[in-house]
């Protein structure tokens, strides 16, 4: 039986509505009982560790490799410069949802640009993070069952472990994996409800953080870490444009903007969010630029694009295949709890696009499990048997990450409909704009070149 009665009709929303009801509202929009608990209450830090997990994904492992092309201090700027972007698009967001009454992202684009605008945002939300979810599950598979580079395997954790057998194998991983892990934690219903998961996943990326800062130490007092560039070397009008291709990780790195709205519904003291963003944002600043720093020391120039994949060698000190080992199993699990909150918002908006009208989808049991479990079936699918999937999705997620998280509030800055932006908001935006759009063409382009380039000719 389904959470709504029939008397319940009048929570039906209309396109610019709520994709989950909030326990801030007017007074027509009063929950009843059976509603209210399924909303409120959720605490300060409980919202800081649900969005720090959101910013805190698969990007990490790619900013030590920033460095390596930009430099030890440019990269470290351009890192804190992401940040403070960060920061300035999603107090835009708050600041123009309060102006126009808006409960959702989704929402506010509606109220600055009509329907169209609010269904460009939803399909920008669901290509990012249909693409992110199919990712993390290809790495967490590689990290469990390995992986082929350039035809040489690399075995993953449990294979190195029990060996090859069956139950060794991709697909049986990541279906149990599927089933006992991502089943139940997606079948919550509210943001709030994963603060735990979050916060272990938070410190499993500190973990992280912490073992490449020792290993990095303990080299550095031996005398085997040699001393990095501290700023780009620059041999050609080539290398010069290569620069250009750390944009969309440094832009993509703080991606979360999707589900600023549904934590900040659930949140008991809704002004807070300011504060919960800025200290979100302090603890991702502070892992990353510790990582990027302590990677790109330990590795140097043979950083990888993926400094996990420099976690399967010799680290040449005491352990070292334990520490690997430990690595590869902590940014697994870290993955897999990162999972969840990102699906959150890929059935909220999905649903948002699918059924505008319909009561929202956490008072529909039926309409409930059968997005969660398409979505799934549909990320288990391109994870396991679209090899080429990554190459798709590096596309989208370059336009519509970068779209999501910078173009459309800046855009709505621009728009300014409640006529409540600043000059300084509209310049910083316009900035905003250009720089989201080259970054764009510049990952575009550069993904063209090396897909031409990697074909036989």
């Amino acid at each position: 039986m389904g959470f709504l009665q029939p008397s319940d009709r009048k929570c039906r929303r209309s396109p610019r509505s709520l994709l989950l009801p909030d326990n801030h509202g007017s007074d027509s929009d009063k929950l009843d009982p059976q509603e209210d608990r399924l909303n409120g209450g959720a605490s300060y830090w409980s919202a800081v560790f649900n969005l720090s997990t959101t910013i805190i994904g698969a990007g990490i492992m790619a900013l030590p490799a920033t460095l390596k092309q930009l430099g030890l201090i440019p990269g470290l700027i351009m890192i804190v410069l992401g940040a403070i972007l960060t920061s300035f698009s999603i107090e835009t967001i708050l600041k123009f949802s309060r102006a126009s009454k808006s409960a959702t992202y989704s929402g506010l684009a509606a109220d600055a640009f009509g329907v169209s605008g609010k269904n460009l945002l939803q399909v920008c939300v669901v290509l990012n993070n249909l693409g992110l979810l199919v990712v993390y599950m290809i790495i967490i598979g590689d990290v469990l069952s390995g992986t082929r580079r350039e035809n040489v395997h690399h075995s993953g954790l449990i294979e190195e472990w029990m060996g090859q057998h069956w139950w060794t194998s991709r697909a049986f991983l990541m279906l149990c994996t599927t089933l006992f892990v991502f089943a139940p934690l997606i079948s919550l219903r509210r943001v709030d409800s994963l603060r735990y998961t979050s916060a272990v996943s938070v410190g499993l990326a500190i973990v992280f953080v912490a073992i490449t800062a020792g290993i990095a130490t303990v080299k550095l007092v031996n005398g085997t870490i040699e001393m990095p560039h501290l700023v780009p070397k620059l041999d050609g009008m080539s290398a010069f444009w290569r620069l250009f291709t750390t944009m969309p990780v440094l832009v993509t790195a703080y991606i979360c903007h999707h589900n600023i709205h549904p934590i900040e519904n659930e949140l008991a003291e809704p002004g807070q969010m300011k504060s919960i963003v800025r200290t979100s944002l302090m603890l991702c600043v502070s892992v990353y630029m510790a990582t990027s720093l302590f990677g790109f020391l330990l590795f140097g120039e043979d950083t990888m694009d993926d400094i996990l994949a420099n976690f399967d060698g010799d680290l040449r000190i005491p352990y070292s295949s334990d520490l690997n080992d430990l690595v590869r199993a902590s940014y697994g699990i870290h993955l897999m709890l990162v999972f969840p909150i990102v699906f959150f918002s890929l059935r909220l908006n999905l649903d948002g696009l699918l059924c505008p009208h319909s009561v929202a989808i956490v008072y529909d049991n039926r309409r409930f499990y059968f997005l969660t479990a398409s979505l799934m079936g549909l990320i288990f699918l391109g994870a396991n048997f679209v090899p080429s999937i990554w190459d798709v999705f590096e596309f989208t997620g370059a336009t519509a990450a970068v779209s999501m998280g910078f173009i459309f509030p800046a855009a709505v800055v621009l728009r300014d409909s409640h006529g409540v932006a600043t000059k300084k908001d509209k310049v910083i935006s316009l900035v905003m704009i250009m720089f989201s759009v080259t970054s764009s063409l510049v990952a575009i382009s550069s993904e063209m070149d090396s897909l031409l380039s990697s074909e036989p000719s």
